[in-house]
């Protein structure tokens, strides 16, 4: 199983970036996939996450009304649509998958079995 992020890069503040990740090795349409994000020093957090079929997500407070997250199920792809970016936004991004099918397990860092490498994201003031 792989996950592979990309999509990440430099933008200024107010900008916007799109991040992907494709999930190769079996097939992930049942199950929640999130986003998390982490930088120097600091634990993983929690940014976004989605059901196996996108009827339910969650965000941290941090990128409500900013960021969105969707899903295409036929691609096995996640995304994150980042807009309206801060200099705080600035961070590693993972991607990550949850084997649970039942509900959205949002921001439990421990329902997530697998994980992408991550894709930096640098938003400049």
């Amino acid at each position: 199983v792989q996950l592979q992020a990309s999509g990440g890069g430099l933008v200024q503040a107010g900008g916007s970036l799109r991040l992907s990740c494709a999930a190769s090795g079996r097939t992930f349409s049942l199950y929640t996939m999130g986003w998390f994000r982490q930088t120097p020093g600091k634990e993983r957090e929690f940014v976004a996450s989605i059901s196996g079929s996108g009827g339910s997500s969650y965000y941290a407070d941090s990128v409500k009304g900013r960021f969105t997250i969707s899903r295409d199920n036929a691609k096995n792809t996640v995304y994150l649509q980042m807009n309206s970016l801060k200099s705080e936004d600035t961070a590693v991004y993972y991607c990550a998958v949850s084997l649970n099918a039942l509900h959205n397990v949002g921001g439990t860092y421990s329902k997530y079995i697998y994980w992408g490498q991550g894709t930096q994201v640098t938003v400049s003031s």
